[in-house]
């Protein structure tokens, strides 16, 4: 089985952004996986894409969440992932 990757789109000083990674993180008491934590301001076209939107949570690759993250969502994606093995 790959391991699983949470992509976190986030930029410098951004309250909701670090309020997420906080809620991803208390997840890998419990899970498996790879946080990859992407600085959106050090591309244009991931600023163009998520900027109002920041923070964004991919698991995979597929959009979870933006915005405000439900880490009862993102634990549900988790959970469907391991079952699919």
């Amino acid at each position: 089985m790959d391991q699983t990757i949470i992509t976190l789109y986030t930029r410098a000083h951004c309250h909701l952004c670090e309020t997420a990674k906080e809620t991803i993180l208390e997840l890998k008491r419990n899970w498996d996986f790879i946080l990859e934590e992407i600085d959106i301001d050090q591309s244009d076209d991931l600023t163009e894409r998520y900027g109002l939107m920041i923070p964004v949570v991919l698991v995979d690759g597929n959009e979870v969440g933006f915005g405000y993250i439900d880490q009862f969502e993102v634990c549900k994606r988790l959970r469907q992932k391991n079952q699919a093995f």
